[in-house]
């Protein structure tokens, strides 16, 4: 057993260490299985060796954030933690320059740092992990990023209509009212990147496309960032398809989730095809995020490692 002290002269910074209800200090004790305690100006954090080691530098990161700002988010643990399970030092503070006044958007954990850095390097992207890892989120904030800069004349967000369990025919409503559910989820992450009037000019100045997998086919897409979620639910022929409309100047990101398949029985997914395929090829990159990478509510993490665990069973 293991113990380090930290000393905090400050009692009211405390409080803003710990967080509302002890809420920073028990993400700190999940993460590393430690105890953390403070008496007497104080902290003293017990564990295993290496637990305690990586505890204490990120609890000692907090305290000087509290000390420069007076509070610490919990936007902050996150990176925070993921930044001393990963024992690194590289930044996952870049922003991406999104349209939105006021918005800041930047990778929170190593592997969504090296996701960036991807997509900015390669003209094709694949990432693969499970959900609330920030894989369609981040690629819409650099595809909005690219617009503001000029880089591209035109934004594609493309997904495959795959029922998840329900059938389309049964949904209510028109074609459009149909397909508008599938569409959602890039929908919301635009919308928190931009303003609401600012999408609906672009998309009517065609700007910005917001469309099905189908409705690809036969086309040639020059100078655009293109998007494809949930590309597990592509089959080997759409994959094919959906790539080879890349044009002159424009990049693509395919993002899913290999855990997630919503096609029949015995068809082979089109992400899964395209990794072992084209993985050698030059000007694509692969980038797998695992649990550490999630982003999202902390039971997001825990009920992702509830099914892992399940499946080996």
């Amino acid at each position: 057993m293991t113990e380090t002290i930290i000393k905090v002269t400050d009692p009211k910074s405390v409080v803003s260490l710990f967080g509302p209800c002890d809420q920073h200090v028990r993400r700190i004790r999940d993460a590393f299985s430690v105890d953390v305690t403070h008496r007497d100006g104080k902290i003293r954090v017990t564990g295993g060796a290496t637990d305690v080691t990586k505890a204490t530098k990120a609890l000692e990161k907090m305290k000087a954030i509290v000390e420069r700002k007076g509070v610490v988010t919990p936007e902050n643990v996150d990176e925070l933690i993921n930044g001393a399970r990963s024992n690194t030092e590289r930044s996952v503070n870049e922003t991406i320059s999104v349209l939105a006044t006021g918005r800041e958007v930047r990778p929170r954990t190593p592997g969504q740092h090296e996701y960036v850095e991807a997509i900015r390097k390669h003209e094709l992207t694949f990432a693969v992990g499970p959900a609330g890892t920030g894989k369609t989120y981040l690629a819409v904030a650099l595809a909005v990023e690219a617009l503001r800069d000029q880089q591209i004349r035109k934004i594609v967000l493309v997904r495959p209509a795959v029922e998840a369990g329900e059938s389309l025919g049964y949904l209510p409503g028109d074609l459009h009212a149909k397909i508008n559910p599938y569409l959602r989820p890039l929908l919301d992450a635009l919308y928190e990147m931009m303003d609401y009037d600012q999408i609906k000019r672009f998309m009517e100045q065609d700007v910005i496309e917001v469309v099905p997998l189908a409705y690809m086919r036969g086309r040639t897409l020059n100078e655009a960032f293109i998007i494809l979620d949930e590309a597990q639910n592509t089959t080997v022929a759409q994959m094919k398809m959906f790539l080879t409309r890349m044009g002159n100047g424009s990049k693509i990101v395919v993002a899913g989730d290999e855990t997630q398949l919503d096609l029949p029985p015995h068809t082979r997914s089109g992400l899964a095809d395209a990794l072992k395929r084209l993985k050698n090829i030059q000007g694509c990159a692969s980038i797998r995020l695992s649990r550490s990478d999630i982003v999202r509510h902390p039971l997001v993490m825990r009920i992702v490692r509830a099914y892992e665990e399940g499946s080996k069973d």
